[in-house]
């Protein structure tokens, strides 16, 4: 389809530079469904961004939708900070029940604001204070958010420098496959540690990402992320687990170090976590963690009610049976097969494909061409983004709820893309 770009005048009058998904997909939306979204000129796409991970069951989830509606008709609490509310409670209890329970896991759970950032932010704070300790240790290429503290412990040189201060107590150490395997697991780390003479404080914790998701879609190996959590049991440190992006069924299970047979001291949650799009972010942790003191941390907007309310629709809609992991293997391995495809047609282009669940990288080694084929995909009614420190890596991320003809489609108009970037 031919897509003219509409006259963006009052967002381009008034509204800051700083806005960027806006640029890589010039058209006003006006509603959406499912897997699909609809501009104000009629124009369709197929949504393969899904929020950056907030929609994992989609826009508009008619289930979820019909919850959100009955609670607000019945005048609902809508703001009500850590105050008790039978929203509040409705959820705490289907997450014990649907989600902790059955996995063994015993975290108490920490409302600290919308947003993802601020999960990251309360979890790096808390183990600072449990450890009595200021450094953190983070990995090559990761995404912790854009408030200091995360930006601290976020590889991206882009965003760092747009703290305009230094940003401090934060060491990054070679993520998984950063060394191209050539050295062992963790040597450079457990050098660190041992020497007196290195200069790294013992760290409070380490962060880490199980999926880099901006960083370019690198996969933690299951064997590595068993290796971290040794590591940091041996050495007195607290791991720290970045799911904001890869949990809520991301890359399979509901947690995306299920996988590795692992239990992190501390978790991250939000985007999908609130179910519908709307804010609201979770930091989870052992109970012996728990130190804080009434009100050392909190936020006007930590108690967002009808958040609590489509969360707690969507675990009971789509974790109680197991369904939902099962389906969305099968989706990820429907995206491979067609990546894979993808890459032996192109033989000359050096492109490469990796992911889990739902997903999806596809890096090339011109590092512009991931953004033509964005922006080809877009012409053609799909919505991709691009990942990876320079740009280089297109990535996939389509509703968990997609149906197998849409996956398909929007694969097919990806390979199109593809090919007409050539």
């Amino acid at each position: 389809m031919t897509i003219t770009p509409p006259a963006l005048s009052v967002f381009e009058a008034l509204e800051s530079e700083v806005r960027s998904y806006c640029r890589s997909w010039p058209a006003v939306f006006d509603r959406a469904q499912g897997s699909r979204m609809y501009d104000e000129d009629g124009h369709t796409y197929l949504d393969f961004f899904a929020g950056a991970g907030a929609l994992n069951y989609g826009h508009n989830n008619p289930v979820l939708k019909r919850a959100l509606i009955d609670y607000i008709e019945r005048d609902g609490v809508t703001h009500g900070l850590d105050m008790g509310t039978t929203a509040k409670r409705a959820f705490l209890e289907a997450f014990q029940d649907v989600v902790l329970r059955p996995r063994d896991l015993p975290y108490k759970v920490m409302f600290p604001g919308p947003t993802g950032t601020n999960a990251v932010e309360a979890a790096l704070k808390l183990a600072r204070k449990v450890k009595g300790r200021e450094a953190i240790v983070s990995f090559t290429n990761a995404f912790h958010g854009m408030s200091l503290g995360s930006l601290a412990v976020t590889g991206n040189a882009f965003k760092r420098a747009g703290a305009g201060i230094p940003l401090v107590h934060g060491t990054p150490m070679p993520f998984d496959h950063y060394l191209d395997d050539t050295v062992p697991d963790f040597l450079w780390f457990e050098r660190l540690l041992a020497d007196q003479g290195s200069g790294l404080n013992t760290p409070a914790a380490v962060i880490v990402e199980t999926v880099q998701g901006e960083g370019g879609i690198n996969v933690a190996r299951p064997e590595w992320l068993r290796g971290l959590a040794a590591l940091c049991e041996r050495h007195d440190m607290l791991l720290i687990v970045d799911d904001i992006q890869m949990g809520c069924g991301r890359t399979g299970s509901f947690f995306s170090f299920e996988e590795a047979g692992i239990t992190p001291d501390i978790v991250t949650l939000s985007k999908s976590i609130g179910g519908y799009g709307l804010p609201m972010s979770l930091t989870l942790f052992r109970p012996e963690l728990d130190v804080w003191e009434p009100g050392e941390h909190n936020g006007t907007f930590r108690g967002n009610n009808p958040s609590f309310v489509t969360a707690a629709a969507a675990l009971d809609a789509y974790w109680t049976d197991g369904q939902m992991e099962k389906q969305t293997l099968a989706r990820g391995e429907q995206a491979e097969e067609a990546l894979r495809a993808i890459c032996a047609e192109h033989p000359g282009a050096g492109a490469r494909y990796r992911g889990r669940g739902l997903v999806w990288g596809l890096e090339f080694a011109d590092k512009a061409r991931a953004s033509a084929v964005s922006r080809r995909a877009f012409e053609l009614g799909l919505l991709v983004e691009t990942s990876g420190p320079e740009g280089e890596v297109v990535k996939l991320l389509p509703a968990l709820t997609i149906s197998p003809e849409e996956l398909d489609e929007g694969l097919r108009t990806l390979a199109r893309a593809v090919r007409e970037t050539a």
